[in-house]
């Protein structure tokens, strides 16, 4: 598959209505536009109907502030048998000074579903590019780490 219909780039002006009192974007909208970016992605890779099966990671690095431009730059990472994994980088923009500051990434894994609801297959992904088998690798170590998790998490039921 070609690398880049693996991706997608989306914004969103913040507005009040985005924001608590202070002017400060909430956490949950940043995480809302995050699943939409990741589940285009995941969408335009299966070509299925596609859920949010976990969000591995998220981490906020900076605030988001009314009249910022968030930007949401959410790639492929590894698929596994019906399974995704994508990673979302995200930004504001000041848009009176031109700043832009990385505020968050995320790592989320979607489901391809069939009409029925039951996971399907989606089609494997190969990485091309350095970034990708880099993106792609770490992804991988993830995975396994949390295969190991589940496995030390059973063992102690």
């Amino acid at each position: 598959m070609v690398e880049n219909t693996c991706s997608v780039t989306m914004a969103h002006m913040m507005l009040p209505q985005h924001a608590n009192p202070a002017g400060n974007v909430h956490g949950g909208v940043i995480m809302k536009f995050i699943d939409d970016a990741a589940g285009v992605v995941a969408t335009k890779h299966a070509r299925t109907n596609v859920v949010t099966a976990a969000i591995e990671r998220l981490d906020f690095h900076r605030p988001v502030f009314i009249g910022n431009l968030l930007i949401l730059k959410a790639c492929l990472n590894i698929t596994g048998r019906s399974s995704m994994e994508i990673g979302v980088r995200v930004e504001a923009e000041d848009l009176l000074s031109g700043q832009t500051r990385h505020i968050a990434s995320a790592y989320l894994t979607f489901v391809s579903l069939t009409p029925e609801g039951r996971s399907m297959p989606v089609p494997a992904f190969t990485p091309t590019t350095e970034d990708g088998l880099r993106r792609a690798r770490e992804a991988a170590n993830r995975k396994q780490c949390f295969m190991q998790n589940q496995q030390s998490t059973r063992d102690e039921i």
